[in-house]
């Protein structure tokens, strides 16, 4: 670890700390706001279409004006955002606070690179542990993000109101930390200078097919049953303190085995670890099928976010051996646009399906994804064993 992978590990817990309070929070405001009850995670469902609307843009800026000048780009619009969505939440309007979501996404779509700036950020035999450790600050957010919302929620008249301000004031935090980092200079461009192979090239490699599908399948899951606990709790008749618990315990499961994830990811290769992230979300949706009492919102959460954390960090290691240094850009956008359309349909889905059929066909249908994700490895593993011999 170095002074940028430490700096940049800060802003990855900024970065959370505003995505835990908004799904915290969106649902909530979306349920008091919204005209018909199943549209209330419509604004959790804005934040990703928002994201998967920008990744085209965030990796043209990239490009061009290299990664700090495009993370600060990031964290103005989140500035602007989160004041946007405090005054649609103070004039009771629904469909600005919806707006102010998908603005949010440029920023979110930035964020979601921050992993991949920090294998730039590190020797290459430290690359894993370099990702794992960055995204182990998201613990920042597991911590901060609930208590955020928790205490800001009712500091002015306006329930809410307070806790986008305050996400103002995290993006301001997170523009002062980011210009200390010394991140790669990009390199000038000259005539001649190879481009790589067509994005279509890249995505047909079975590796990135993997990778791709993984790590939207990863979220995908994740999201669908996070984005609707905190309206599954109050109809459970559980406060909104309880709801913030159980997502303080499914960050920390989110992050907390960043400190040891790309360890075993070097020793047991990513698809091991990824193969083991599938297992312990089958075995969350087991928990919370089998009950509606606070400890089992909270150990079904924790191995949620044990799932994501194993898949999501080998996911990305698994990918960057799909690109060239010309082509990361192109392909990490094209990664995050299956990751953010991919949680774009699971937060309307969550929203419809537990205000329509409930918690318990939530969880059921969470099988679907879970279950994809584990033949997509299944495949990789199967057409890496039979490719073995044939490369030797």
């Amino acid at each position: 670890m170095n002074a940028n992978l430490i700096l940049l590990t800060l802003c990855q817990g900024l970065f959370f700390t505003n995505n835990v309070t908004f799904i915290a929070i969106n649902g909530l405001v979306g349920l008091s706001m919204a005209p018909l009850g199943w549209m209330a995670t419509l604004p959790v469902m804005g934040y990703v279409v928002g994201g998967a609307l920008s990744t085209g843009l965030v990796a043209k800026t990239q490009s061009r004006f290299g990664r700090r000048i495009s993370f600060q780009l990031g964290l103005l619009v989140a500035v602007f955002a989160a004041l946007l969505a405090a005054y649609a939440a103070w004039s009771h309007n629904f469909w600005l606070l919806v707006c102010a979501t998908v603005i949010a996404g440029y920023y979110s779509a930035n964020g979601q690179l921050y992993r991949f700036a920090a294998a730039e950020l590190s020797v290459e035999s430290f690359r894993e542990k370099a990702v794992s450790l960055v995204m182990a600050g998201g613990l920042i957010g597991a911590i901060a993000g609930p208590n955020l919302a928790s205490r800001t929620k009712g500091i002015l008249e306006t329930p809410f109101m307070g806790a986008y301000l305050a996400l103002a004031g995290v993006a301001v935090l997170g523009l002062v930390v980011i210009s200390f980092i010394r991140f790669p200079a990009v390199p000038p461009k000259k005539a001649g200078d190879a481009v790589g192979r067509p994005l279509a090239d890249i995505m047909r490699q079975p590796i990135f097919i993997v990778a791709a599908a993984t790590a939207a399948l990863s979220y995908g899951v994740m999201n669908l049953l996070m984005a609707a606990t905190p309206l599954a709790m109050q109809v459970c008749g559980f406060g909104f303190s309880d709801a913030a618990l159980v997502l303080e315990w499914h960050v920390i499961g989110m992050f907390a085995p960043g400190f040891f994830t790309g360890h075993l990811i070097k020793k047991f290769g990513a698809l091991t670890i990824m193969s083991v992230g599938v297992l312990l979300n089958f075995v969350c949706i087991a928990v919370a099928l089998s009950g509606i009492e606070l400890h089992q919102f909270i150990v079904a959460l924790f191995l949620l976010g044990l799932g994501w954390n194993f898949l999501f960090t080998g996911s990305t290691t698994l990918a960057m051996r799909a690109w060239r240094p010309e082509e990361k850009d192109r392909a990490q956008a094209a990664i995050n646009f299956f990751v953010f359309a991919t949680m774009a349909l699971t937060s309307f889905a969550s929203g419809a399906l537990v205000t329509t059929g409930g918690w318990t066909w939530l969880n059921v249908g969470s099988l679907v994804p879970v279950a994809l994700a584990g033949l997509a490895l299944a495949w990789l593993g199967l057409k890496q064993r039979s490719d073995r011999p044939a490369s030797a």
